[in-house]
C-alpha cells in the first residue's frame, strides 16, 4: 500500500512539476512587452471567404496565447496569374496578385513592399490599410511569392498595434515544411 502510494505521489507531483514548468514558459511568452513568442502554433480553421474565381484557401489561426496576440493567415494558389518574367517584383505586381480584395476592393499601401524568401522562393510583401464595407477599416499585410507563372498568397490579419510584429511569424509559419510541400504541389515545383 505505502509503495503504491508513494508512485502515485511522484507521479502526480512530476506531472504537476511538469505543468507548472510549461505554464511559466507560456506564460512568459505570451506576455505583453515581452516581444515575439519563441515558437508560434498555427491551427487551420475554415476559410471564412465566399467562394470566387480562385476557388477556396487554406485559412490558419495563431492565438493571443501563442503568437502575443490573435493572427489570422489566409493561403491560397492562383496558378497562371504571376508575370513569368519578373516574378513578384515590385508594388504594382504584389497589388495585383494579392488577396486583399477578399476583404474590400478599396485598399491603399501604408508601406513601401519589400522582397522576401519563402523557402526557396522569391516574393514580396506590404502592408495595407483597408476600407471595409460595412465594417472598421483596417491595415492587412499581403505576402506572395512565385515559381515562374504561378504564385502564392497570403494575407495577414492581426490586432492594429500586433500587425506590424506578424510579418516574421507569418514568414516562418510559410517557410515551414508543411506550407513548403504544399507550394511544391499546387505551383508544381515537384523537383525541389
Amino acid at each position: 500500500m505505502r509503495l503504491a502510494s508513494g508512485i502515485l505521489l511522484g507521479v502526480l507531483g512530476a506531472s504537476l512539476g511538469a505543468l507548472w514548468a510549461n505554464e511559466k514558459t507560456v506564460g512568459i511568452a505570451s506576455m505583453p512587452g515581452a516581444g515575439v513568442p519563441m515558437h508560434a502554433a498555427w491551427h487551420e480553421v475554415k476559410w471564412p471567404f465566399p467562394l470566387d474565381e480562385w476557388g477556396t484557401g487554406h485559412a490558419f489561426r495563431c492565438e493571443a496565447s501563442d503568437c502575443g496576440g490573435g493572427i489570422d493567415l489566409y493561403l491560397r494558389a492562383k496558378v497562371g496569374f504571376c508575370n513569368c518574367t519578373t516574378g513578384v517584383s515590385d508594388n504594382a505586381d504584389l497589388d495585383r496578385v494579392s488577396d486583399i480584395e477578399l476583404y474590400s476592393e478599396t485598399f491603399r499601401g501604408l508601406t513601401d513592399g519589400h522582397a522576401v524568401d519563402v523557402g526557396r522562393l522569391k516574393g514580396r510583401s506590404r502592408l495595407y490599410h483597408v476600407t471595409i464595407p460595412y465594417a472598421a477599416p483596417r491595415d492587412i499585410l499581403a505576402i506572395a511569392f512565385n515559381d515562374q507563372c504561378d504564385v502564392a498568397v497570403a494575407t495577414v490579419a492581426a490586432d492594429g498595434e500586433r500587425l506590424a510584429n506578424t510579418e516574421a511569424l507569418a514568414l516562418d509559419f510559410l517557410k515551414s515544411d508543411p506550407v513548403q510541400r504544399w507550394a511544391r504541389a499546387e505551383l508544381g515545383q515537384s523537383g525541389l
